[in-house]
């Protein structure tokens, strides 16, 4: 079972060996490092599922590793280094391997203790651990690293703790703060964090990151990159639930519009009704909104996209948005559906009503 801080499917940040596509955002931590330069507190920010918690974690162990450039060794000083890469073998990769690095404290979503069911957010009392732990781990003077994955998921009280913290920093002590939305951190928090902003994935990287989790994707990683948005954990997400197949159906129900193949569209919504199906369910609704936002961007631009993500995508999404009113009414569509989707699900409509239904509003928008 994942955990909060992981994406179903793929391994726990703490487990990835490598990462990639992000070498600005470890070259501009590097630098900070090597001039004495390093902030108490790193706010790592960017898409979900492209690197940012692996990027905390390989920080973390690099951080706990490698002694500052100033502390002269026997030898002389240290040589700057180049890479936060850490052997594996190395003691304190093995004990943050392990769960057992006393220099280390990652903070996510935990348990309520009453109902042993998972929090939606982080809460005060998770962020008040970091007291005990940063006195504990002052005792033998050495560095001490908290990632916060993610922050967004504080409150408002767990929140405040954490600005405290971040006010009056403990000694020796690097926050490294997890957001894929910092507009919606507290401005005073943003303010005392230094940013690194991490970017989505190409194509290849993409390829490499699938393969490192275990992912063949093989031809299919340019469509997987292309639906994904460039995050790898939306790929794997893509990859394991069928997300492809699923596009593809989409493209050919609306291959044939104005006509509209019901018996298409039926065994669709009668899929997404299935007895756990509910994760496929949800990926379907995110695909239709994610094909109506790229028929409205074909008539906006003139377009379609570069890349497709399914066979004969480009051909269709030219025909049916051929021009910018067309594509007005496509963006108006996707902001029906979408509210109508995300009503449909909190009230727990019939899925398969909710399907077709959608379907149904597409199929007019292209008859009218």
């Amino acid at each position: 079972m994942s955990t909060p801080d992981q994406i179903e499917g793929a391994p726990h940040p703490r487990d990835t060996a490598q990462l990639f596509g992000q070498d600005a955002a470890q070259e501009a931590f590097l630098d900070a490092f090597a001039t004495g330069r390093l902030h108490h507190a790193w706010l790592l920010t960017g898409p979900s599922g492209i690197g940012k918690a692996t990027l905390a974690w390989a920080i973390a162990r690099f951080l706990l590793a490698t002694p500052p450039v100033e502390e002269d060794g026997l030898f002389g000083a240290a040589p700057t280094p180049t890479s936060l890469s850490i052997d594996p073998e190395h003691p304190v990769a093995r004990r943050i391997a392990a769960g057992a690095e006393p220099g280390l404290k990652a903070i996510t979503r935990t348990p309520n203790p009453t109902t042993d069911r998972m929090r939606d957010q982080i809460v005060v009392d998770d962020i008040r651990s970091l007291a005990g732990f940063f006195q504990l781990s002052a005792a033998d003077g050495g560095r001490r690293v908290v990632i916060v994955d993610a922050a967004d998921d504080m409150n408002t009280s767990a929140a405040n703790a954490l600005l405290k913290m971040l006010e009056e920093p403990p000694e020796r002590a690097t926050l490294l703060l997890v957001s894929h939305q910092p507009s919606g951190l507290l401005p005073t928090i943003r303010s005392r964090c230094r940013t690194l902003r991490l970017g989505s994935l190409s194509a290849e990287d993409m390829a490499r990151a699938l393969a490192q989790a275990g992912v063949e994707a093989h031809t299919e990683t340019p469509a997987l990159a292309e639906l994904s948005g460039g995050s790898v954990g939306a790929a794997i997400r893509l990859s394991l639930l069928d997300g492809l197949q699923t596009y593809g159906a989409l493209i050919r129900i609306i291959q044939t519009l104005p006509q509209f193949d019901r018996a298409a569209a039926l065994k669709l919504a009668e899929g997404a009704a299935a007895r756990g199906a509910e994760a496929k369910r949800d990926l379907l609704f995110e695909l239709i909104d994610l094909l109506l936002s790229r028929l409205a961007r074909t008539g906006a631009t003139g377009a379609p996209p570069a890349v497709e993500a399914a066979a004969g995508e480009a051909e269709i999404l030219a025909r049916l948005a051929r021009s910018q009113n067309a594509g007005r009414a496509w963006a108006q569509t996707a902001q029906e559906t979408g509210a109508r989707m995300r009503h449909g699900r909190a009230v727990n409509l019939d899925p398969a009503a909710l399907v077709l239904d959608t379907l149904i509003k597409i199929s007019q928008t292209a008859t009218g």
